[in-house]
């Protein structure tokens, strides 16, 4: 019993011994990395910048009333579409104390001067009739009495503009009318509130907001690194945030000679028109980017930027090709030369073709990202 024991330890000792050392020479000889391989492709690779704004309406026009007053009617609303010369709201005009004090007291001295001249003309008329004065004196009283009831009219319609805003010959403007044809974006005030009329000391109560919103522009800023690049006339893909799946084309039509400083860096604004299709409508205000097509290749040989190796100066490109045999992967480092890129692919222009393998990342590290994505 006592050697069926001894042999036993000594047969596990061996084994133990044997199995030690493999383990210390599979861990000595770790079996190589594997990498995951690309291929070139046909891709349309496009270089471009983006700016950050908003699509506003190229013109917004702010109607303001020429007298002060009350609102005493709206006749619109936002969203609502108006006609040039369209009735907007009606004014209740607040007189001027002074001012109608003063008009009252041309009424009444022009009713005392038609009187006067209503008692000279009924005094002599008579005399007139029996030949007793000339007809060319009597003349003098006759104009003298309609240049007094000239008088007394115009100095009631002074009145009525002065209480009313109006006239018995005009209209007046208490009503104030659109003066173009377009959307009501916004009605900032509401029956009973008080306006200021519009003169050189103050820009006067906006009554309503109307813009043409067939005719949109982009209005963002550009950072002075890029600004050199971009170009009037090129084309512009604009995309909504509040809009998904949706995106507008436009051209740039304007870049600004003169850069603002935002947050310690140089901002140029930019304008673009937005090209609206038929049926499409896009709200004002909407904030946008804009994305600014600075190179384009369409249909060109490109490989994942991420493959390729460049020199320490920069002025060279390399990128690892498999070579055709059993066992091992062998990878050959070759000589590209590369065109554009748009950060993500890399446009090929001379050293391998569409056929070629490249080495990639590891097949580890591509499960690690896959984890991380995953959660």
């Amino acid at each position: 019993m006592k050697k069926f024991i001894k042999y036993t330890l000594i047969i596990g000792l061996v084994l133990l011994f044997f199995w030690t050392m493999w383990f210390l020479y599979s861990k000595s000889n770790p079996p190589g990395d594997e990498f995951n391989t690309e291929k070139p492709k046909k891709a349309n690779i496009i270089k471009k910048t983006v700016a950050n704004g908003k699509i506003v309406p190229r013109k917004e026009i702010l109607i303001k009333p020429v007298v002060s007053g009350i609102i005493r009617e709206l006749y619109v609303e936002a969203g609502q579409i108006v006609k040039k010369d369209q009735p907007l709201a009606k004014i209740q005009i607040v007189p001027d104390m002074m001012s109608l004090s003063s008009a009252e007291n041309r009424v009444r001295n022009a009713e005392i001067g038609v009187q006067n001249a209503q008692m000279n003309f009924d005094r002599n008329k008579p005399l007139a009739d029996k030949g007793v004065i000339a007809a060319g004196e009597m003349q003098t009283y006759d104009i003298a009495l309609r240049t007094a009831k000239q008088e007394l009219d115009a100095a009631k319609e002074a009145l009525q503009v002065v209480r009313d805003g109006i006239s018995r010959s005009s209209a007046g403007n208490t009503v104030v009318r659109s003066t173009i044809e377009g959307m009501v974006l916004d009605v900032p005030v509401k029956e009973g509130n008080s306006v200021i009329e519009r003169n050189n000391f103050n820009e006067g109560t906006t009554i309503a907001a109307i813009a043409d919103m067939g005719d949109l522009i982009f209005q963002g800023k550009v950072d002075e690194s890029e600004v050199g690049k971009v170009k009037l006339g090129m084309p512009v893909v604009l995309t909504v945030g509040a809009i998904e799946d949706a995106k507008w084309d436009a051209e740039l039509e304007y870049i600004a000679p003169k850069g603002v400083e935002e947050n310690g860096a140089i901002q140029f604004e930019i304008r673009a028109a937005v090209k609206l299709k038929e049926g499409q409508t896009i709200r004002s205000g909407y904030s946008a980017n804009a994305d600014i097509e600075l190179q384009r290749r369409d249909s060109v040989l490109s490989v994942p930027e991420s493959v390729v190796e460049f020199s320490a100066k920069g002025d060279s490109a390399f990128v690892l090709v498999k070579q055709a045999g059993d066992g091992a992967p062998k990878w050959k480092r070759t000589h590209i030369k590369t065109g554009l890129s748009d950060g993500i692919n890399l446009e090929v222009l001379e050293g391998i073709d569409a056929s070629a393998e490249l080495k990639g990342a590891k097949k580890e590290e591509m499960k690690d990202e896959h984890s991380a994505n995953v959660e």
